[in-house]
Formats: C-alpha cells, structure tokens, sequence
C-alpha cells in the first residue's frame, strides 16, 4: 500500500530569473498507478514554467488534502564545510534565512551571476568551493558539487536559484509538509514531503519515449517515487542505511532520496 496519494517530480532550471519562462523546468505528476503525465503551467503569455510559478503551485498543491510527496531537481543544502567557513550554527532552517539574505535569487530581475557577480545581494561573503562535496554526493558517485558551476551537468545554478524558493514553499505551508530529511528522517503519515532528488540514478532505467531531456528528467522521478512507494521500496530509501553521525550530517547537508 502505498504511503502517498500522489508522486510529483520537477526538473529545475537556474537560468536567467525567477519570472523567466524556462523550458528547463518541467512538472510531472501522476497518482495511484497510472504513467505521470505533464504538468502545463497556469494559463498566461508565458509558454513554459517560471520558478515563482511553481512555487506558488506547489504551495496550492501541498495544501490540499492529499498526501504529497515531491522530488526536486536540485541541492537543498550545503556541505558543512560551508557552514564550518562561514561560522554558520549546522542548522538548515537557520541556513534557509541567511542564504536567502546574501543569495536574493527570488528577488525580481536577479540573475544568480549578477550575485556571482558582485552585482546585487553579497554572494562573496557566502561562497564555496567546487572541492567541497556533501556526503550523499559522494555516496552517488556521479553528483557534482553545488558549488561546481559552469560544467555540464552542473547543479550549481540550479541550487542557488532554488534554495530560497525551499524557504518560502516553508513560510507558506509551515508544519504542513515535510522537508526530508532536515524535518526528521520519518515522515509523519499523511504529511506531504519534498525531498531533493538525482533523476540521473534511474533517467536509463525508462524509455524515453517522445520526451525532451527535462521531461524525461521530471517524469522519471515522478514515475520512480510512485513505482517504489507502490512496491516498498521507498521506505528503505527513506531510512538509508547511515550511522548515526551519518544521519546528523545528513539533516544539515541534506540527502538525495535513492542514494543507500
């Protein structure tokens, strides 16, 4: 039986600002066991997805009366060097707020390299490096560090313009849904979740079909979520195999939900 009602999976893009219409970010959703199927953005002159959108849409969603779990395409938190740099206390709430200040990418017109940049916000008191790693990249193998950019396959930009848009879906919904694994490594039943995920770990285990790389991206961790829910798999995913220093360093880096 499975724990959630309903899988959603979004492929995230951190090009240019946060009201552009990106055709890197695509939504796909599905309940019970039908194929995920995508998600358009509401009605407007803007053809595809603007990262506001869907956090306003995933704020409405998450709101209802549906148990809801959400897998994004993105780095939610950082490795704790950075937070051992920056002599920020290990704790994500607290790090959401402080980022948000220096990184301001859901600000109107903010582009994350004018942040880079000097330009607005003050992105250089609130650097990394691309040698620091989170513990569940490394566990992954393939996953680049958010601080690696400008790299194919960089998360980077993705992650800096999503971070702050983690915060408000928070302000929004507060203990209604459930940040994995910051929130705690058990979900409680009948909470909707959003946890980060790697749609490269399971991208060649479907056929692509007719689908671009985003859509394909995004159906997969929406057809995975449910296929694992369904047949039990998800709940070993949600309780990896750590010690228990492991598991306190992941509630502060975070983890990526399919990475034992």
């Amino acid at each position: 039986m499975s724990t959630f009602a309903r899988h959603i999976g979004i492929d995230y893009s951190g090009a240019e600002v946060a009201t552009s219409s990106l055709r890197g970010l695509r939504v796909y959703s599905t309940e019970g066991d039908v194929s995920p199927t995508e998600v358009p953005p509401p009605t407007s002159p803007r053809k595809n997805w603007t990262r506001k959108g869907i956090a306003e849409w995933l704020v409405e969603r998450l709101s209802e009366d549906v148990p809801t779990l959400v897998g994004i395409d993105h780095g939610f938190s950082f490795p704790l060097r950075y937070f051992e740099v920056h002599w920020l206390l290990p704790d994500w709430p607290a790090f959401l707020d402080d980022f948000q200040r220096h990184w301001p990418t859901d600000s109107a017109n903010t582009y994350v390299d004018f942040i880079r940049d000097g330009v607005v916000g003050n992105g250089a008191a609130r650097m990394g490096n691309s040698r620091w790693r989170r513990l569940t990249e490394e566990r992954a193998g393939r996953a680049k560090s958010v601080f690696h950019f400008d790299v194919p396959g960089s998360v980077a930009k993705s992650t800096h313009a999503g971070i702050p848009w983690l915060r408000f879906i928070r302000q929004q919904l507060g203990p209604r849904v459930h940040f994995w694994p910051f929130d705690g490594w058990d979900i409680p039943v009948g909470r909707s979740a959003v946890a980060e995920v790697y749609p490269a770990l399971w991208s060649h285990g479907f056929a692509r079909d007719h689908r671009d790389s985003h859509q394909h991206d995004a159906f997969c961790i929406a057809a995975w979520l449910s296929r694992a829910d369904r047949d039990g798999a998800l709940a070993a995913f949600l309780k990896p195999n750590l010690t228990s220093n492991e598991r306190a360093v992941g509630q502060v880096e975070g983890w990526i939900l399919g990475v034992g």
